[in-house]
């Protein structure tokens, strides 16, 4: 059965994050997104700002994704962990990496759930930042989102979980 493809850009851009939901998540490379911006304005379950995609942001606007490929029967746990239906719908795009065109799963944010004037979590705009730094994306592209501004989880075990993931990938 061949590999599926999926397009992380948030979240999921770390290994050891998309192995701990997808378990044969392998990477394929790093790509560019011309005209598209990363944003944190997708409403969450727990009403903090997850990353989005804007895309048709013009020729000036870039974003960067990881293109990772993983065993098709483990996808149902992707879309479980990535809130598929819930705010999140999966798209199918073209992805062209090293001279090959790959069809990859990503997934956007419904318009019913985008909010401008959310913050993402600490730790959350942390996997982001960690997974940017692991992949050695531009320095320039890596600070827009360190300047995003955060506000502390008030669910201390989620928080507590999540910088031990945090700390597993390195993060001081």
């Amino acid at each position: 059965m061949p590999p599926v493809y999926y397009l992380a850009y948030g979240s999921n851009l770390h290994p050891i994050r998309l192995q701990e939901r997808v378990l044969s998540a392998r990477v394929v490379g790093v790509v560019d997104l011309p005209g598209h911006t990363l944003a944190f304005h997708k409403r969450s379950d727990d009403l903090s700002g997850k990353c989005l995609l804007y895309s048709d942001q013009g020729a000036s606007s870039k974003a960067y994704g990881v293109l990772y490929e993983f065993d098709p029967t483990q996808k149902p746990q992707l879309d479980a962990a990535e809130g598929s239906g819930k705010g999140y719908f999966e798209q199918q795009v073209s992805v062209p990496f090293g001279g090959c065109d790959y069809t990859a799963y990503i997934y956007m944010a419904s318009s019913t759930h985008m909010d401008p004037t959310l913050a993402p979590y600490h730790w959350y705009k942390n996997l982001v930042v960690a997974g940017a730094r692991f992949h050695a994306l531009p320095p320039d592209y890596v600070a827009n989102i360190e300047l995003i501004g955060s506000t502390e989880d008030p669910d201390l075990r989620r928080r507590q979980t999540n910088e031990q993931l945090l700390h597993r990938m390195g993060w001081v």
